[in-house]
């Protein structure tokens, strides 16, 4: 979708910023796994297969990054975003990037192999869930309005 936003950018960074809840998901949950591992899961050759969603995750996420280079948006969050994204991974989920950070958390607990990591899986797309994709939502509706309206009721929050 070819549609231009106001050029002007608004700042309203969330209190918390993605990054640092992927990077809090992770130090928990090799905590859990070091002090309440729990039932081992995989064994260990098997974890080796945590690698897969891992890439995907870094692919799908370049694939995003890369869009926003190519439009010249912002990929900051809290900036009003100048066009409306909806190629490339876009076309089947409008948050990309938070898929695949929850794919590099069902990675990095897959090569755990214990059972705890895997609850900060859920709690992390709740918390982006509530606390992130609402605010960056309402910025986009008023950005693009309609435009943004029909996307969204054609592309999915997550898959």
């Amino acid at each position: 979708m070819t549609t231009e936003g106001n050029n002007e950018r608004s700042m309203r960074p969330p209190r918390i910023f993605p990054p640092v809840y992927l990077l809090a998901a992770i130090i928990s949950m090799v905590a859990l796994h070091k002090l309440l591992p729990g039932a081992a899961l995989i064994a260990s050759p098997w974890r080796w297969l945590g690698l897969l969603p891992f890439v995907a995750a870094v692919a799908l996420a370049t694939a995003a990054v890369r869009l926003f280079r190519k439009h010249g948006t912002t990929i900051k969050p809290g900036e009003t975003s100048s066009y409306l994204l909806a190629e490339g991974p876009y076309r089947y989920t409008r948050n990309p990037i938070y898929l695949g950070m929850v794919l590099l958390l069902t990675g990095v607990a897959l090569m755990l192999g214990s059972l705890t990591p895997w609850l900060m899986v859920p709690v992390f797309a709740w918390l982006i869930n509530r606390n992130v994709i609402p605010v960056e939502e309402e910025m986009m509706a008023t950005a693009f309005g309609a435009d943004y309206e029909q996307y969204r009721a054609r592309v999915r929050r997550w898959l």
